[in-house]
């Protein structure tokens, strides 16, 4: 498969605009199982032509989210509407979607191009129609040459992609996406996202995927849903659940992070405008700029992601604030980046990431070495829940 370097990311931000309706809303949906509540009375809208993700935990209420769009369950509480009409009820092949599970679900004894052909036929669309579309389908996948094939004959990959292009056939409205891409190597799926963004971004169609993956989400997707435990913990882009998770959850969830109790002893911050937070952790004196409506006594977590974290073996020009020495406890080499573990003096263990812009000949800083970790003020942030 020839990688990709996938769309320049769009200007696309309907959430934005107060007067754009949404595609799909969930309104108050509960969806019980016997006692066990899978969804919590939950509200979410999702926009036309959206590259949206649900992200969590397993058993945290995704899929069965996604099934009760797709009609293979029906809400306990609740509608869910699609252009603004309530689909409860109507049965998944009466509905504009089209689900494309985990297991890619092919039929073995079927060629690549009857797999693709399968649900055309069974809406008994004329012949011509459907080879033409199972034409389109192929040249969208990049499959031509591999039309007579049978499933067992080809990659992982490549039956990924016809399931991929079953699903676009029918052309529903929106494609529904179970851990499509969870059977594939790490090298194969980074370049399948992007294959998978190019596909959504041309056909202009709602694309809606469930994935525990991280960096998948925040791959392929406009917008991201994090829940847990059938509830929705924050809606935001990508860069907005990095870079400002809105709780400890979503921050500890969401990649490689340091997060310190602390107890807030002042702040300049009031009224939703910034200012300096200052607070006590445990002895570490730490100061950020930002918003914040949390005072003095607060109790509050403080979190900075390992890559906004200076090590070195020189002591900064202001260790008393946003500074800490310690021991180099452990050091990970992750290729692109080292991920030191520093044990500071009052015990506690933070992560510093340091690029590796240069080959690894001699490191500068090494296991068992005296370090300061420090950081500036805006690189950090205050979670008041």
């Amino acid at each position: 498969m020839a990688k990709s370097l996938g769309p320049v990311k769009r200007k696309f931000t309907p959430w934005t605009d107060p007067a754009a309706q949404p595609f799909i809303r969930f309104e108050n949906i509960t969806k019980r199982f016997g006692t066990f509540v899978a969804v919590d009375n939950l509200t979410l809208d999702i926009y036309e032509k959206e590259f949206f993700s649900l992200l969590g935990p397993s058993g945290c209420g995704k899929t069965t989210l996604m099934r009760m769009l797709a009609g293979f369950e029906e809400p306990t509480e609740g509608r869910i509407l699609l252009q603004g009409k309530d689909i409860s009820g109507v049965p998944p092949y009466r509905r504009p979607t089209n689900m494309m599970f985990q297991s890619y679900a092919l039929f073995p004894h079927m060629t690549v191009e009857k797999n693709i052909a399968f649900g055309l036929e069974q809406d008994k669309l004329p012949k011509g129609e459907i080879d033409t579309r199972v034409q389109e389908m192929l040249k969208l996948v990049k499959l031509e040459q591999f039309a007579k094939r049978k499933p067992s004959q080809l990659s992982g990959g490549q039956r990924q992609r016809v399931a991929l292009a079953r699903s676009l056939a029918k052309r529903p409205k929106v494609l529904l996406l179970d851990e499509p891409l969870g059977a594939l190597d790490r090298k194969l799926r980074e370049e399948t996202q992007f294959e998978l963004m190019d596909i959504q971004h041309t056909l202009g169609l709602t694309f809606l995927i469930v994935t525990h993956d991280q960096e998948e989400a925040m791959t392929v997707s406009d917008r991201i849903a994090v829940m847990d435990k059938g509830i929705i913990m924050q809606v935001a882009t990508p860069a907005e659940i990095y870079e400002a998770p809105n709780s400890r959850y979503v921050a500890d969830f969401i990649g490689d992070i340091n997060i310190l109790d602390g107890k807030v002893v002042s702040t300049t911050a009031a009224g939703g405008q910034a200012g300096t937070v200052r607070l006590d952790c445990g002895g570490l004196a730490v100061a950020v700029d930002q918003e914040c409506a949390a005072v003095v006594g607060n109790d509050v977590a403080f979190a900075i992601r390992p890559e906004k974290v200076r090590i070195s073996l020189d002591k900064p020009a202001d260790d008393s604030v946003n500074a800490a020495y310690g021991e180099v406890w452990d050091i990970g080499y992750l290729g692109d980046f080292s991920l030191f573990l520093v044990k500071t003096q009052d015990g506690r263990v933070l992560r510093a990431a340091q690029a590796n812009v240069a080959r690894l000949v001699d490191r500068p800083i090494t296991f068992g070495d005296m370090v300061w970790l420090s950081w500036s003020a805006d690189a950090g942030l205050v979670l008041t829940r």
